[in-house]
């Protein structure tokens, strides 16, 4: 469903086009009202945009990612919104985010209690996390337990976190085997976009593991996507070759939203115009040329001056 979200009141081009399922954005049911928040992004470390929804009991984590092209707006309503972005809010497993506050504190290879392990004070929000369907119930899949009495307490678990992420990419190849006819996954796949470069015939279940491994990634460190890779046995990833062609079409950004101090504004840096491009070597020669004598291409349709009479 797609929905218009406004940053200010009566602020005509300060509007987002986002797509989302109506479950998120329900407004007739107060306790599910979504709330972006700033959290640490798991891949990049840096501040990113995040979106939760639903009550008491029932938090779901979302996360916020553009499709974007250049020179594009939107019609809303009589108004040009001047951020042409389509805004795309998927739900995230909020393990994700929570694994490396397990990782930091697992250096002190001790059982803690993991609201102490989940805390920062540059994203105060990551503590809600937590709250999150299943958050707690699932840390087994990525840390040691121990109860003592009516606590519980964690130990971050390599092991486990490797058999954890294991699954993630085994589902990831059955979900794209589904798919097929759709998605190319050989070697004809740019590893760092996932562009389709050229045709292949057969895909074997090492291209299926790469592709999904890389799809994973996005969402972990490099550091614990290097481990992922030697786990599950892959080579490493060659470059590109040069000769391959660029794709002309923009797709879905890698990256997802940043979040800036006001972490509303959805990147309003990227709101500024562009540095001009180098111009061409048939550019620079057009300007070479002698246009004296030329008319403009707006003379041709310039209004025809009525000729006074006599």
């Amino acid at each position: 469903m797609a929905s218009k979200k406004k940053r200010t009141p009566n602020v005509q081009n300060d509007s987002w086009v986002v797509i989302a399922a109506d479950s998120v954005i329900d407004s007739q049911r107060k306790d599910i009202d979504p709330t972006f928040v700033r959290l640490r992004n798991p891949a990049t470390d840096a501040a990113s945009l995040y979106m939760l929804s639903g009550g008491e009991g029932n938090l779901q984590l979302h996360e916020v990612k553009a499709f974007e092209e250049d020179y594009r707006s939107w019609f809303v309503g009589q108004t040009v919104q001047r951020d042409g972005r389509l805004l795309f809010i998927t739900p995230m497993d909020p393990l994700y985010l929570i694994l490396p506050y397990l990782i930091k504190s697992g250096k002190e290879e001790k059982f803690q209690p993991v609201d102490q392990m989940v805390m920062d004070e540059e994203f105060p929000a990551c503590t809600r996390l937590l709250s999150c369907t299943r958050s707690l119930v699932s840390m087994h899949h990525i840390a040691e337990e121990k109860e003592v009495g009516s606590l519980k307490f964690h130990r971050y678990s390599q092991e486990k976190t490797m058999a954890w992420l294991t699954k993630k990419v085994e589902k990831t190849v059955l979900a794209l085997k589904k798919k097929k006819k759709n998605i190319s996954v050989g070697e004809g796949v740019k590893s760092s976009s996932y562009i389709r470069v050229k045709m292949e015939s057969n895909s074997s279940e090492e291209d299926y593991l790469g592709y999904a491994h890389g799809l994973i990634s996005e969402y972990i460190s490099k550091d614990l996507s290097k481990d992922l890779r030697h786990h599950l046995q892959l080579p490493e990833i060659t470059s590109p070759k040069e000769t391959e062609p660029p794709s002309k079409k923009r797709k879905m950004s890698d990256k997802p939203v940043e979040a800036g101090e006001d972490y509303t504004k959805f990147n309003s840096a990227e709101f500024a115009r562009k540095p001009p491009k180098k111009m061409t070597a048939a550019q620079k020669n057009l300007a070479k040329v002698d246009k004296s004598g030329m008319k403009t291409m707006s003379s041709f349709f310039s209004p025809k001056v009525k000729a006074e009479k006599k």
